[in-house]
């Protein structure tokens, strides 16, 4: 915990970055609970967005937090080995800086306060380390603090709107009972009982 801006991005940053270094070659181009994304492109998508997230910490806007999501496929480096946690880390760091909560950002094109965006952060990396994890068959705990960020930030998505959906997609319904991880990420619209399909 940070006492001076509530959490910390730094321990779920180093659950992803674990879970990158488990990904084999040969699942790069495998499904993923994020329809939209191969775990290639997911990787690519992780990149983008700590860059985005980074930057959005330090105020430095641009490219990187000009960009809306979905603009274009997320390309994965060709070092994303080595890229991804360095940047994961320096997402991290970022926003260990109190100035990166005060005042407004912006990310995904979107201005919003600082305190916003680093929830913000908090969800993609908890639930993209969850979808991760899946599509590669790598087991997932999440950093608590950070969990609790990210399940607190999609229900009031979905509570704000009236049509049962949430930010990701339509709201997969968990039972109250069920653990925090699978409420969270029923809340983002996946199915907490998601696996790849078997090979052929």
């Amino acid at each position: 915990m940070n006492s001076t801006t509530g959490f910390d991005l730094g321990p779920q940053a180093a659950v992803v970055a674990d879970l990158v270094a488990g990904v084999p070659d040969a699942r790069l181009g495998g499904p993923t609970p994020c329809p939209a994304y191969p775990v290639g492109e997911l990787l690519g998508h992780l990149a983008g967005l700590a860059e985005a997230f980074r930057d959005a910490a330090r105020k430095d806007l641009g490219p990187t937090t000009d960009t809306p999501p979905g603009t274009a496929a997320p390309r994965l480096p060709a070092d994303w080995r080595e890229r991804l946690p360095r940047l994961l880390g320096e997402l991290a760091e970022a926003w260990r800086d109190p100035a990166a909560w005060n005042g407004m950002t912006r990310a995904g094109g979107v201005d919003l306060p600082g305190a916003v965006a680093a929830a913000v952060a908090a969800d993609e990396l908890v639930v993209h380390g969850w979808d991760l994890a899946r599509a590669t068959g790598q087991d997932y705990a999440p950093d608590r603090a950070a969990l609790g960020v990210s399940y607190d930030f999609l229900l009031a998505a979905a509570q704000e709107d009236d049509r049962g959906g949430g930010i990701f997609g339509p709201v997969v319904p968990v039972p109250d009972g069920a653990p925090l991880l699978d409420r969270t990420v029923g809340l983002s619209g996946r199915d907490p009982d998601w696996k790849p399909p078997e090979p052929s």
